[in-house]
């Protein structure tokens, strides 16, 4: 969804070759609609998902405006350099963005990210956001595949990471985890992390805004595990005579 009144220019040096290039930045005056569970802002008239991935237009370098605006590890440079020195990343700036290139842009990050093997907590936030820019296009299949990612990758770092991550800790991860299972409809797995939360006072004391967004998707979870285990009933009703192993034997034949 592009809307000019809403996205500007600004120069930035890439943190890679060291060129200046232009970016696009969105204004703070976004009307708010509704927040999923999982954190995605549903927006009026406007998705700023599409602008999250700045790309160099000098040599194709793509990451998120923190990691875009901040000094690069020169054992990273070396990587990064070495790959782009024998290829050529045409990525054109437009202030706008359509969704070819907001794949495109995501991917490309998620790309270097994976190719320097970072953080995982880090690029499960980029697989989420793309879910979230697949999910406002209504696009259920490839909403799904970057949702499972991005699961996978926050559970791979609860095990592998040491927290708290910049403004990132264990407990808003394992709540992701949570939310996110939940969005994929995997009721059984979010119990599973919301319940080990739901009941810890020390998240009440350190984080009450987010407890409170715990018991409420809990709810949300008991609510659809009760309705799963009704339905399933129904199927299999309590006094259904189960058939001994002689019946079915003879049954076979």
């Amino acid at each position: 969804m592009a809307d000019s009144s809403m996205v500007f220019t600004v120069e930035k040096k890439c943190p890679l070759c060291g060129e200046v290039t232009r970016v696009t930045k969105t204004k703070s005056r976004l009307v708010v609609v509704k927040t999923d569970w999982d954190f995605c802002t549903h927006y009026r008239d406007f998705n700023p998902y599409y602008y999250v991935p700045w790309v160099c237009e000098k040599c194709g370098y793509a990451a998120d405006e923190k990691h875009f605006t901040t000094e690069m590890p020169a054992n990273h440079k070396k990587t990064l350099k070495e790959f782009l020195d024998k290829r050529h990343v045409e990525f054109k700036y437009s202030l706008e963005r359509y969704m070819p290139d907001v794949v495109a842009a995501y991917k490309l990050s998620i790309f270097y990210e994976e190719m320097l093997n970072t953080s995982e907590a880090y690029r499960a936030g980029l697989y989420l956001k793309l879910a979230w820019v697949y999910r406002l296009a209504e696009d259920d299949e490839n909403e799904r595949t970057y949702l499972t990612r991005a699961l996978e990758s926050y559970e791979d770092s609860l095990y592998k990471e040491r927290y708290p991550l910049g403004t990132l800790t264990d407990t808003m991860v394992m709540y992701l985890v949570g939310a996110i299972s939940f969005e994929l409809g995997d009721v059984e797995k979010a119990a599973q992390y919301l319940g080990r939360m739901v009941n810890d006072n020390d998240i009440r004391t350190s984080d009450p805004k987010l407890m409170d967004r715990i018991k409420d998707l809990w709810t949300e979870v008991r609510e659809q595990r009760a309705a799963e285990q009704t339905v399933q009933a129904k199927k299999n009703p309590a006094g259904a005579a189960k058939p001994d192993a002689a019946s079915e034997k003879r049954a076979s034949k």
